[in-house]
């Protein structure tokens, strides 16, 4: 089996310009392929992982990986599929994130001896001028076929309509790919259902200003399947691939926990287990899909963050459920500001330790009975905690079945 046959298997292809010429590129290890990642936080999180998976298979198989950070497009915000535009980020701020993903990515992808390239567009797109561009790019462009792009549509029924900086997104991606193509000979991209226009206004561009039988036959486009990025949101939370923002215990319990019609579809996108080995357990039912679920948490865990952290994590999970007490839980320390006259009550613990958003979120999960310290239900929302509770092992504090945190002083 191929590797664009076993991204098949994986449920991982949705739409493709020509299905012969990218299974003939990439099974050959003949594709530079470039995905994009814009820059709008200082990690990446749960919605990068299937491109960055899948960066790593094909990378595996021969074939050239080009992480596209957008230093130049997220001076701007990107509009597809969102309804309001993103907060525009100072350069210095963009710098900074830009430098954070290089280091997250390295974990997935060989950038070693030109393996794979790390390519900012802000090398060309703020050195470009607006008269330059519109001769170069403007005359290839549509008005009326950009409008008819759904990432448009939605957007001009909203007040204040479509506004003209969001309206030139698809020119400024459309045009890193011919850049791409032009520097490094990248003759595929691949991106999500909400990209797809704007891919398409890139491929055509290549086409059209380079001459239609040397780019159609060099320049390829591929749409991944969303699913599991979806999939991934129906754990809430944000979930950071930084372990200082996401520790790698909450990073495999947001796996742990996921839906258990999720589960399997996750495995097969996601982890790097053999496809008969998942093909078994597509079986699986009942409480077969608890262990579906710790594979797929230690799977994850260990890609992110390593084997030994992983294992950890599993630890500390089993040892949760088992009643001991989890091994490698995040620890809130509580500060002599957080007590009053030497004592906290349990809003305030629940506030203190992240596990609520406010003093009233606290005071409804506990009259929901959905609070817990050291596997004590807590009804009374005085309940208070004084230091000297809170010193040496602290106090396991639960909201719910999924969130957990050990709280001392």
């Amino acid at each position: 089996m191929g590797i664009f046959e076993e991204l098949k298997a994986r449920g991982l292809l949705a739409q493709l310009t020509d299905e012969e010429r990218i299974r003939d590129l990439i099974n050959n290890g003949k594709a530079t392929f470039y995905i994009g990642f814009d820059p709008t936080a200082d990690s990446l999180h749960v919605g990068h992982f299937m491109a960055l998976c899948l960066m790593k298979r094909l990378q595996m198989a021969g074939n050239k990986p080009i992480a596209l950070l957008g230093g130049g497009t997220g001076m701007i915000g990107d509009p597809s599929g969102k309804t309001d535009m993103r907060k525009m980020l100072t350069k210095e701020d963009i710098d900074h994130n830009i430098e954070c993903f290089k280091k997250q990515m390295s974990r997935f992808i060989d950038f070693s001896d030109g393996k794979a390239l790390i390519v900012n567009n802000a090398d060309w797109l703020l050195k470009l001028n607006y008269v330059d561009v519109l001769r170069e790019v403007g005359p290839y462009f549509s008005v009326t076929n950009m409008l008819r792009a759904e990432c448009f549509k939605q957007r001009m029924d909203r007040d204040g309509g479509l506004t003209f900086l969001e309206f030139n997104y698809m020119i400024m991606q459309s045009y890193d790919f011919l850049e791409l193509y032009r520097r490094y000979g990248c003759n595929l991209q691949f991106g999500g259902d909400d990209q797809w226009s704007n891919m398409l206004g890139g491929r055509e561009l290549i086409r059209k200003k380079l001459g239609k039988n040397d780019a159609e036959a060099m320049t390829q486009t591929l749409l991944l399947n969303s699913e599991g990025k979806k999939m991934g949101k129906t754990v809430s939370g944000a979930v950071w691939l930084d372990p200082n923002k996401t520790s790698p215990f909450d990073f495999y319990q947001y796996w742990r926990n996921v839906a258990d019609a999720d589960v399997l579809r996750m495995i097969r996108m996601l982890t790097f287990l053999p496809l008969e080995q998942i093909d078994e357990m597509d079986k699986w039912e009942g409480a077969e899909l608890n262990k579906a679920k710790e594979i797929l948490a230690f799977e994850l865990t260990k890609l992110v963050h390593g084997e030994e952290e992983a294992r950890k994590a599993e630890a500390g999970a089993k040892a949760l459920f088992s009643g001991e007490g989890a091994l490698d839980m995040p620890v809130v320390e509580l500060k002599d500001d957080d007590f009053r006259d030497g004592k906290i009550d349990i809003l305030g613990l629940l506030v203190a330790s992240g596990l609520t958003a406010s003093r009233s979120d606290a005071r409804r999960a506990v009259e929901q009975g959905g609070v817990s310290v050291n596997d004590e239900k807590i009804t009374d929302i005085k309940t208070l905690y004084s230091s000297e509770e809170l010193k040496g092992d602290g106090i396991l504090l639960r909201r719910g079945k999924k969130s957990y945190k050990k709280v001392t002083y």
